[in-house]
């Protein structure tokens, strides 16, 4: 008998400016398996619904309509080894925004309980095994140190995502407040 994984639902902000062309092509050099996936910053890993989509996009609406839009800083590249073969980069700078979006939109239909404590990044590979994961961190590394463009990211939008795996479709996008001075 055959296994199907469940369908999930997760939230990211896309990154569609220099550093995410980066992310990407990075991810094309060390994992081409995953090539089309697009750089993004998850805010809610993926997660089973506690009730409806619609009553789902109702929340985020909600949410996003209230949440002024900010910037973040991208920091060192790491793994989440051992516990998942991952290479990220993580959030330096005001990651706080990040857990405090993360925490506002965990609640009611979205409610989950996560296996680990949230850390806002940016995966470059999710690789198939730890041996993977440890023998290409250091070209992340080494290619991240050589990005010479801004490392700074504009948070003003997220995703709505349903699938499984590896195969994530967009259900819909929200932006967040516009703010009249970019919080940092």
């Amino acid at each position: 008998m055959c296994c199907m994984q469940s369908l999930q639902y997760a939230l990211v902000a896309y990154v569609r400016s220099p550093i995410g062309i980066f992310v990407e092509q990075l991810r094309r050099e060390i994992h081409p398996e995953h090539a089309h996936l697009a750089a993004h910053v998850t805010v809610l890993p993926p997660r089973p619904l506690r009730g409806t989509e619609a009553d789902a996009l109702a929340e985020v609406q909600r949410m996003a309509e209230a949440h002024p839009a900010f910037e973040i800083g991208m920091g060192e590249v790491e793994t989440f080894a051992p516990s998942t073969p991952t290479i990220f980069i993580r959030v330096a700078r005001a990651a706080y925004r990040m857990r405090e979006l993360h925490d506002a939109l965990n609640t009611g239909v979205l409610q989950y309980d996560e296996p680990w404590p949230y850390m806002p990044h940016m995966t470059i590979a999710k690789l198939n095994c730890l041996p993977d994961a440890e023998s290409l961190v250091d070209t992340a590394r080494a290619r991240w140190r050589d990005y010479k463009g801004s490392k700074e990211v504009v948070i003003d939008n997220l995703a709505f995502v349903r699938g499984s795996g590896h195969t994530w479709f967009d259900i819909a996008e929200f932006s967040l407040q516009a703010a009249a001075k970019m919080p940092r």
